[in-house]
């Protein structure tokens, strides 16, 4: 189809118009409205290159174009094509939203720069995570993989009048697909380089006229893209499958019962943790202290050493979940009841050595289950779109932090903080000398030492809300909404003296044959603890409860049928809570204000949406997760969840055009400028009126072109581009490792990525096949240097992106 130059500009010029109208700048066109006869008849023809898509991003059905919410959806077409197995594997493609899925079992998400870094139960994340409108409780809990997904909605921006009080930053709302009334299976397989192979399979089967079962499954497998120098085990590798079953029965005309079961089990190897120093072969090298950043090695190329005792990323999930839809005269009535119940280990290195002497390892290990319970009442009139409901939240989170080390590493860190008043500065080292020239057997080195807090919070949510779109006029809408939420949370830690078995059992020994006396060397020098030194063997217990209202006000008006503008006022709110690994800590709730103005336009004729929005927001008491270098004055560093005020203005664009039904173009870009108002440090910065880091650019193009009747089906070509910007430093980002912390590599630089697909599907829609490459030009970036060994060891180590992989794919429809 051509296009000519003079129509494409207006229907552009009438975009910025009313983006411009929205923003209180008036333009004022010169062009011509004139409309070319059969126009009608073009459009209709024309329209369906465009995607209609119906969202619930409003607790009511709507076109994706009709909500005033900055919102970008992420289709099953889109999560194939990239071959994404989850959504941290793509989120780079979706500009303002990052999904760290390093370690899965302790995810972290962010939207609009904004994010909870802590992955204790004590507090929650900033952005909500929904799975057909159930909270996925935690972040252990959170990131699964997918199955059977129709489309993921990604809410930007404050959502706590309609998902409620942990989506302060914006919400991901995952919807799956239903049991339909249509005989359906599907196989598909993948396979590819560094071992990776991958099955799905669904069946959907209509039982009878008003019941149908849907059930399907995926296997995720792959032997890992980093191998370990000292012992060849391979890391990066995935281990993981799930099932899901649905059943729908129509049981009246107007009653709708659906119940979905869904199960994961997930048992991999944690993340790479890769040293940044050099050292010899030598497990009683000690590494030079401090570490010295000009001799760091450059991650991407140095070899791995990870000697973690029964290293292991681990989850078994299952859930329930029963909706009850019910239609009235008046309107319709749904009930949700959801369960969910999930246990995780999360045990890894975190020294990036084979040394004994620095070795330190920690492990999180969770058990949670919760019950949710929502009833929800929604309605139309020629007045107003209405939505009210209720709901109950009721949760029992339970984890223990765990922290590992060897009599010898405490030397190392003697000799490091504070020397032991011996003649060489050691503890356990000289001591097992004396005894040796003794004549006594015994050593005191090569003991495992463990320190653990365990946590148990018992969390209940209370909410009702309520939302009315009223129709002002033909062309206005005035939305209204408030929830009105309460948290009652019970948190408690139990700091256990440290376990040393074989080393208690020697010192026993030692006290018994009087050996101890002799040196002058009480046994309880022996006993303290060094990591978690908070209260140690006494049970501490907090019980609190926080109300919160959180209104929005949004107001819309339609230039023509298919561009609207509106502006909107929105207040999000995040429950307070509590550090794991912190003793007695609490903190209070976070509370966002944000400001929008925005416009969303469709020209079906051209085969063209352009959507953009502007916002500003003040975030309040936010929390992140930090490293703390030694404020506590023993000598070990820690992480806090210290808390802080931030602000942010930004910028959204999104544009699709498909001139022809052959050729598909998309372009979404992300900027954002956001600083910290009040923030100090835990290490005594003031970072006021800094940058949090947040790059301010990001952005996605894609380019699909489809040729017909090749070989009796469709050849289509799919290339996807992202880009993410520099990280913007403070000055607490090198102890955070979130900058340049050394000159032999970067860190915080700006990250691209290119994917691309061929695939080739019968015109019948039941054989396919693909090539398909993640990361076509092999770009390897180092995401963050940890510093919590550095400190104490001088052993920092960095995360790295994975390499290019690439596979085929082969699809059958029976």
């Amino acid at each position: 189809m051509m296009i000519r130059k003079r129509a494409l500009a207006l229907c552009l010029a009438r975009a910025l118009s009313g983006l411009a109208a929205v923003a209180g700048s008036p333009v004022v066109l010169a062009a011509d409205d004139a409309q070319e006869p059969g126009a009608d008849a073009k459009a209709s023809d024309e329209t369906s290159r465009l995607d209609v898509i119906t969202v619930t991003a409003q607790s009511r059905a709507q076109e994706m174009q009709e909500v005033p919410i900055p919102l970008q959806i992420v289709t099953a077409k889109q999560i194939d094509t990239l071959a994404a197995t989850d959504l941290s594997r793509m989120s780079l493609f979706v500009p303002g939203l990052v999904v760290n899925g390093e370690q899965p079992t302790q995810p972290n998400y962010q939207i609009r720069g904004i994010s909870t870094d802590d992955f204790g139960v004590g507090t929650e994340s900033a952005v909500g995570v929904y799975i057909d409108g159930v909270y996925a409780a935690r972040s252990g809990g959170a990131l699964l993989a997918f199955n059977d997904v129709k489309r993921i909605e990604v809410l930007k921006g404050p959502q706590g009048t309609l998902f409620g009080r942990n989506a302060a930053a914006g919400a991901i709302s995952i919807i799956t697909n239903e049991p339909s009334s249509t005989f359906e299976d599907r196989a598909r397989v993948r396979v590819g380089n560094y071992g990776r192979q991958y099955i799905d399979g669904l069946l959907n089967l209509p039982l009878r006229d008003d019941m149908a079962l849907r059930f399907s499954v995926v296997d995720n497998q792959g032997e890992g893209w980093i191998r370990d120098a000292a012992n060849a085990t391979r890391y990066g590798g995935d281990d993981d499958w799930g099932t899901r079953a649905a059943w729908r029965w129509n049981a009246t005309d107007d009653t709708r019962v659906l119940l979905s079961w869904d199960h994961e089990k997930l048992d991999q190897l944690p993340k790479a943790a890769i040293g940044l120093i050099p050292l010899a072969n030598d497990p009683y090298q000690r590494p030079p202290f401090p570490a010295d950043p000009s001799t760091f090695l450059d991650p991407l190329h140095a070899p791995l050493y990870n000697d973690t005792v029964d290293p292991r990323e681990s989850r078994r999930f299952d859930g329930a979940t029963l909706s009850i839809d019910h239609a009235f005269g008046w309107g319709n009535f749904t009930s949700t009841t959801a369960w969910r119940d999930f246990d995780t280990l999360n045990r890894g290195d975190y020294d990036g050595t084979n040394h004994i002497v620095s070795y330190l390892s920690t492990a999180n290990i969770e058990s949670n289950s919760s019950w949710y319970q929502e009833f929800k009442f929604a309605g139309n009139t020629a007045l107003m779109d209405w939505v009210a409901g209720a709901s109950y939240y009721n949760e029992h989170a339970r984890q223990t932090s765990q922290t590992d080390i060897f009599t010898d590493g405490i030397d190392t860190l003697a000799l490091n903080l504070s020397p032991a008043p011996t003649p060489d500065g050691t503890l356990y080292g000289y001591l097992s000398q004396v005894l040796a020239l003794n004549g006594f057997p015994n050593t005191l080195l090569g003991e495992p030492w463990r320190e653990q807090i365990a946590n148990n919070g018992r969390f209940k949510a209370y909410a009702a809300y309520g939302d009315v779109i009223w129709h002002l006029g033909s062309n206005w809408n005035l939305t209204t909404g408030v929830r009105f939420t309460r948290d009652e949370k019970t948190f408690s830690w139990f700091n256990a003296p440290r376990q040393a078995p074989g080393l208690d059992a020697t010192l026993a020994q030692l006290q018994a044959a009087g050996i101890l006396d002799l040196i002058g060397i009480p046994i309880e020098t022996f006993q303290q603890n060094l990591v978690f030194t908070d209260a140690v063997g006494v049970p501490v217990t907090f019980k609190d409860s926080w109300n919160d209202t959180s209104p929005r006000v949004v107001l819309d008006y339609r230039f023509t049928p298919d561009v609207m503008g509106y502006v909107s006022a929105t207040k999000g709110y995040k429950a307070g809570g509590y550090n794991s690994v912190q003793v007695a800590s609490r903190f209070e709730p976070e509370k966002v204000w944000n400001y929008e103005a925005g416009v969303k336009s469709t020209f079906p004729e051209y085969g063209l949406l352009l959507n953009a929005s502007i916002y500003h927001y003040d975030y309040d008491n936010r929390q992140s997760l930090t490293l703390d270098p030694n404020t506590a004055g023993s000598g070990v560093p820690r992480y806090l969840v210290s808390s802080s005020n931030q602000k942010a203005e930004g910028l959204e664009i999104e544009v699709q055009w498909a001139p022809t039904d052959a050729l598909r173009l998309d372009f979404t870009s992300a900027y954002i400028d956001s600083t910290y108002g009040h923030a100090i440090a835990p290490s005594g910065v003031d970072l006021g009126g800094e940058p949090t880091g947040e790059p301010r650019w990001s952005m996605s193009a894609g380019f699909a072109y489809t040729w017909r009747a090749i070989l009796g089906g469709n050849v289509e070509f799919d290339l996807s581009h992202a880009w993410r910007g520099k990280s913007r430093c403070n000055a607490d980002s090198v102890l955070q490792g979130n900058c340049q912390v050394s000159p032999n590599f970067s860190v915080g630089s700006a990250q691209q990525r290119t994917d691309a697909r061929v695939g080739w599907t019968s015109d019948n829609e039941r054989f396919g096949v693909a090539f398909f490459v993640n990361n076509l030009f092999d770009k390897r970036y180092v995401t963050g240097v940890s510093n919590i060994s550095a400190t104490v060891f001088g052993t920092p180590y960095a995360l790295i992106t994975p390499p290019r992989m690439w596979g085929i794919e082969a699809l059958v429809r029976f």
